[in-house]
């Protein structure tokens, strides 16, 4: 599995699988395959309700090949509250440390300054090993990394070719932060696009390899969620092959923006 250098000086796998939506034995049976098959990175949140499952099957694999990231929710981003979330997401996991924690959602209401100091104190107490924002506009997040006293290392962002989000990226790139983009197959909206099915005919790939490898091209880390062992597998073949310029340039430039998540994102947006 191939990894990207974050600030914090650790290594993140670029392909993880996401789980948000999955509960129960259908999660830990989709994840329990994914780490079986090669997969490394796990990608989750306090918000989905899935902690337990997913401790239940990484206290079977070595913990220290795993990167797990998790996210705090937006609405207790106050010192105390982060610092008793990131003790019950560490319970629930069965582990004593996270590899990355977020901050799930930007939340207006309450300073950022405050829950990156409890971000520092768990970095110090050796609770999360990097962190990183979710959902922060440019703005927000150059002044999350403004005010952060240590590395912000992520920002995860819904990105697909239908919300090309060009210029984010490029201002991730300049802060030497990683994005990492969620619901890359834009939850199956593009999987019928025309323009992506020509393309494919020339790799003999699927639309959903396709974009996958898009998104690594563009230096991004990306987290589909996948549950049968088939997809988890075709997300898997990604990096034997490269697009050509030309046709990087073609998915780019498909005109859309079309958000598959929180309709109400635009009042974070600058």
């Amino acid at each position: 599995m191939k990894s990207i250098k974050l600030v914090s000086g650790y290594e993140m796998p670029v392909l993880g699988i996401g789980t948000w939506g999955l509960i129960g034995e259908k999660c830990k049976e989709a994840v329990t395959t994914a780490l079986k098959l090669g997969y490394t990175h796990i990608d989750t949140a306090d918000y989905y309700h899935n902690h337990k499952e997913i401790g239940e099957v990484i206290k079977k694999f070595n913990r220290k090949k795993l990167f797990i990231t998790t996210k705090v929710q937006g609405s207790g981003l106050d010192y105390d509250s982060v610092l008793k979330d990131c003790d019950k997401s560490l319970r629930e996991l069965q582990t004593n440390y996270i590899d990355l924690y977020l901050i799930h959602w930007p939340n207006s209401s309450i300073q950022i300054e405050e829950t990156l100091k409890a971000f520092k104190k768990l970095v110090k107490d050796k609770k999360v090993r990097s962190i990183g924002i979710s959902n922060f506009s440019i703005r927000l997040m150059k002044e999350a990394i403004e005010k952060s006293e240590i590395p912000i290392s992520v920002n995860q962002v819904e990105y697909h070719p239908y919300l090309n989000q060009e210029a984010l990226l490029e201002s991730c790139k300049e802060e030497n932060v990683v994005l990492t983009a969620y619901s890359p197959l834009a939850r199956g909206d593009i999987l019928d696009d025309k323009l992506l099915k020509e393309i494919t005919k020339k790799y003999n790939r699927t639309i959903s390899q396709l974009v996958l490898r898009w998104l690594v091209q563009k230096r991004t880390v990306v987290i589909p969620k996948a549950s049968s062992e088939a997809h988890i597998k075709e997300n898997m073949d990604i990096f034997s092959w490269k697009i050509s310029e030309e046709d990087m340039n073609k998915i780019s430039s498909i005109d859309k923006r079309e958000r598959v998540v929180n309709s109400s994102f635009s009042e974070f947006e600058d």
